[in-house]
Order: structure tokens, then C-alpha cells, then sequence
């Protein structure tokens, strides 16, 4: 089963802007969309001329994508009630291209040749000139997403040519994409530049995320491998625990690997690398794909500021109204045309202005640049009157979650009056966000009460979360609650990890 891709191009735009945001993405397989629809809906019913049409399935696609299953089966629940001739697709990708607006056809093929030889801005202008010759055309999201990647890749490695972390880190946070797994090789660098510079802690905790997330056993044993070059014996006694509860599989691989590491540092081996733990190992941390996991190697480096503490700069010093361009970029912002939303707001010269381009650059994972935009919209746009105000804090709250800065989130979150609808994505993510990170600490029993608050503020738990909560009661000798757990989560979909877990709750309790 393979993961899907965000599609930020069919979520509503008033979802990115003032009324909420994109959630986080999250891997669906498709198997589980056919599974899902037919037993939720029985079997399907004859197929009529009466069909739903792209604007339609946005928000079912958007819900699918992001496994949100209440809202799914809510919204499945109306296209059948208006559409009762319709029979659903059990293809995840039949129905993406089902929920895609109808567009012009435009040779696309000079573009792409573009991209494939590296010449980004050649085919950004032949993609401007694309859209003036075929009037109704714009380029798919798979186009945009791999000419941001590889700009950014470019940019990196420019970066790292000539030895300028800062840059390097900048085009990181760019293009989040660039510290995914299938790309660990830019996260090692960056944590090498990192040690160059005498940010050694940095460096390792570079390394830490890196370990949380890309949990094949070949990149977590290179990762310590290279991390051993630079890290303290604590610091690598604990990049093992953190490789360990990531990825419990590998922890035979890993105890070896300690061993020899510390013996090669002339120090005995740790007590912990080669005995089995009295409590179930960590589960691995949750993301959509072992290969396609961010290593948050990005989150690592330093944090953008705060906004009561942030240094001036000229986007503070910008007047409220003026900046001509202001109806062009909001047009371009509704229709959810982010890039060139940016390419049309560059230096703002009004607030007004600065607000709109903050929001495309969310949308875009420049949440760094976002950030920034709306803490000086936050500080300074008071006179803009409506909503700006709290619309710029819940966009500032929402950059700091993109930084899985959590705790700076809930402060500005708390001291807006965010709208309900607001509010519950913003508490979403915090408790989401906590319970992971408590879980990590192994601080099982607070993970448990963040996860339970999520369920009863939601309705349902996610199920890599609800799997976190299982192990933390496994770890607290929970073992009935486990076990109903997890027996609800195998009876909902078997996999080899719940057949697995089962099968230790069952020698945890003969063994008691």
C-alpha cells in the first residue's frame, strides 16, 4: 500500500485561510478507501447520468487524503443523498481525478525537459507563457511540487558547496521535503555543516530526528555511525534509545552496533543495548510512510523567534494600505495558486498585502516565512479592522505547530478569541503534538491523557496515535486496556504489527 499525496489544490480556500487551515498530511492507502466506503455504505447502487463534479468530491478527496473518517463518512453521506445514482470508486486515484477541475490541454513536454535539466527558471517562464497561450490552463500539482523540490535541492546543495549553514538551513525550511527520508543524505550534511560551525548539540539532535522518523535499519545505523563522530557518550547512549523506541525491529541491529561503537571508544557496554527491556519497546514514531517521513532535522535547527521577542525588521515598519497589488494577490490566493501568489507579493509594501502572502506561503511549507508575515501583522495591522487580527494569530499559531513548536503556539492560542472551528484545529494539533512528545519522554501516563483528550475533543483518534496510546499502557502494565485496545484496532484492520502485539500482551499476561 502506498501513501498519498496532500492535494492542497482541492481543499476550499477558505479551509487555508481565515476559517482554518490545511491539516497536517497523512498517509491513506487506497485499500482502506475501498474497504472504508464499502462497508460503510453497503453495496453500491446503479449508476445514473447524475453525477457529482470536481467541486463536488474537493472535500471528500481532502478528507481522504487526510484519513479524517468522520468527516469522510459525513461527507459521503451527503454526495449520496444528492447524488443517489452514483457509485463511488474504490480507487483512491480514480477519484482524485474525478475531484480535478477540468482544464485546458497545453504541451507540456519543454516544461518538464526544463526541469529535468535543472533549468528552473526557464520553466517557470515557459509555464507564464504556457498560461497566456492556453487561457484556462495551469500546471498540475505534481509540476509544482517537483520544481519546488528540485529548486530547493539546487539551493541546498549550493548551500553545503560552500559551506553556508544558514543558507543550507534556509532552503530546508523552504522545502521541507528536502529532510524526507528518501533524502537522509540532506540531513546528514546539514548536521555535519551544523558540527563545522561549533553547533555541535545541534548537530546531534539533527541526528535525534533523523532517528525518530527514517527507521529502515540501514539509515538508522549510518545515522549513528556518523553521529558517533561528533556526539558525547551520553549523547550517543541516548541517539540509541531514541533508534530503539523509533524502531523496535531493529534493536538487535542496534545493540551490536552499540556494543562495537562504545568498545571502539574504550568503554564497556551499556547495560540496556543487550538485554530485553521488562517493558515493551516504543512503537515507531507516527508518520505516513517509513519512506517518506520527515526527519524534522529542520525543527532542530534554531527556532524562529517569538513574536513579543522578535527583532525589527522592515515588515514592521510597513504602512497598513497601499500596496497596489493587493486585489491581484488575493484573487491568486482564493484560487489556491500559491507559488504565484508569491511571486506576485514580493517585498510588500503594506501590510494588507503582507497578510494574503503569509497564507500562501503556509500553504507552501515556507512556514518560517509565514511566521513572520503574520507576527507583524499580529503586532502592527490593528487599524486593518474585521478579523485581521485574530485570523493573523491563528495563522501564527498554526506556523508555530509547522515547527512543532507547541508550547508558543498555545500561548498565542490562548490569548486569542479564536473562532470555534478555529480553535479545534489548533487544540488538534497541540494535543496531538504533546501526546507524542510526552510519549518519547516515556512520560506514558500524561501521553494517555493528551491522547484521550483528543479523542473526546474529535470524536476519534487517529489510529498511529491511537497505537501510541496502546503501547503507553502496555509500558504502565495496563495489560487489559492494551489488550482491548489493540484487539479493536486488529479487528478494524490486521496488520502484522497488532498480530504481533497481541501475540506479546498474550506472554506478558501467562507470564504474570
Amino acid at each position: 500500500m502506498r501513501a498519498c499525496v496532500t492535494l492542497r489544490h482541492l481543499i476550499p480556500a477558505a479551509r487555508c485561510d481565515r476559517r482554518g487551515a490545511r491539516a497536517h498530511k497523512r498517509a491513506f492507502p487506497a485499500l482502506a478507501l475501498a474497504l472504508g466506503l464499502a462497508c460503510s455504505f453497503g453495496a453500491p447502487l446503479p449508476a445514473s447520468a447524475q453525477v457529482p463534479g470536481a467541486e463536488d468530491l474537493r472535500a471528500l478527496v481532502y478528507y481522504l487524503d487526510h484519513d479524517d473518517q468522520r468527516s469522510v463518512q459525513a461527507e459521503m453521506r451527503r454526495l449520496r443523498a444528492q447524488y443517489p445514482g452514483w457509485t463511488p470508486p474504490g480507487d483512491l486515484d480514480e477519484l482524485r481525478a474525478q475531484g480535478q477541475p477540468a482544464s485546458a490541454n497545453a504541451d507540456v513536454s519543454g516544461i518538464w525537459e526544463r526541469i529535468e535539466r535543472g533549468d528552473h527558471a526557464g520553466a517557470r517562464r515557459l509555464i507564464d507563457q504556457t498560461r497566456q497561450n492556453a487561457p484556462g490552463w495551469s500546471p498540475d500539482a505534481e509540476m509544482l511540487r517537483v520544481l519546488d523540490l528540485n529548486e530547493g535541492q539546487q539551493a541546498f546543495d549550493a548551500a553545503v558547496a560552500r559551506g553556508d549553514h544558514a543558507a543550507a538551513i534556509a532552503a530546508a525550511r523552504r522545502s521541507p521535503a528536502l529532510m524526507r527520508c528518501d533524502r537522509i543524505n540532506n540531513a546528514w550534511q546539514l548536521a555535519e555543516m551544523y558540527h563545522a560551525a561549533g553547533q555541535t548539540d545541534t548537530a546531534v539532535a539533527t541526528y535525534r530526528g533523523v532517528l525518530g522518523t527514517c527507521t529502515r535499519s540501514a539509515d538508522a545505523v549510518a545515522t549513528l555511525e556518523k553521529a558517533n563522530e561528533v556526539a558525547s557518550a551520553t549523547q550517543l547512549s541516548a541517539l540509541f534509545e531514541t533508534g530503539r523506541s523509533a524502531a523496535p525491529g531493529n534493536a538487535r541491529v542496534l545493540n551490536e552496533l552499540e556494543a562495537r561503537l562504545r568498545a571502539g571508544r574504550g568503554l564497556p557496554v551499556a547495560a540496556g543495548s543487550s538485554t530485553a527491556r521488562s517493558t515493551p519497546p516504543a512503537p515507531s514514531a507516527p508518520a505516513s510512510a517509513p519512506a517518506t517521513a520527515s526527519p524534522a532535522a529542520v525543527a532542530s535547527a534554531p527556532a524562529p523567534s517569538a513574536p513579543t521577542s522578535a527583532p525589527a525588521t522592515p515588515q514592521a515598519n510597513l504602512a497598513l494600505r497601499g500596496d497596489t497589488r493587493l486585489s491581484q494577490v488575493r484573487a491568486l490566493k482564493e484560487a489556491g495558486d500559491w507559488a504565484r501568489c508569491l511571486a506576485q507579493s514580493s517585498s510588500p509594501r503594506s501590510l494588507e498585502l503582507l497578510y494574503e502572502r503569509a497564507w500562501c506561503a503556509y500553504n507552501l511549507d515556507r512556514a518560517g516565512e509565514a511566521l513572520a508575515g503574520f507576527a507583524a501583522v499580529s503586532r502592527n495591522g490593528g487599524g486593518l479592522g474585521g478579523s485581521v487580527t485574530r485570523d493573523s494569530n491563528f495563522g501564527l499559531t498554526l506556523a508555530y505547530l509547522a515547527f512543532n513548536m507547541t508550547e508558543e503556539a498555545a500561548r498565542v492560542a490562548a490569548a486569542t478569541n479564536l473562532e470555534r472551528g478555529q480553535r479545534v484545529e489548533v487544540e488538534t494539533i497541540i494535543l496531538d503534538q504533546r501526546g507524542v512528545r510526552a510519549y518519547h519522554l516515556r512520560e506514558y501516563e500524561q501521553s494517555i491523557a493528551y491522547f484521550d483528550a483528543l479523542e473526546a475533543l474529535n470524536g476519534t483518534l487517529r489510529r498511529d496515535l491511537a497505537m501510541l496510546r496502546g503501547y503507553a499502557h502496555m509500558n504502565l502494565r495496563n495489560l487489559d486496556t492494551a489488550r482491548e485496545q489493540f484487539t479493536r484496532l486488529h479487528a478494524q484492520l490486521a496488520t502484522p504489527e497488532t498480530r504481533d502485539v497481541l501475540q506479546t500482551l498474550a506472554g506478558m499476561t501467562n507470564v504474570e
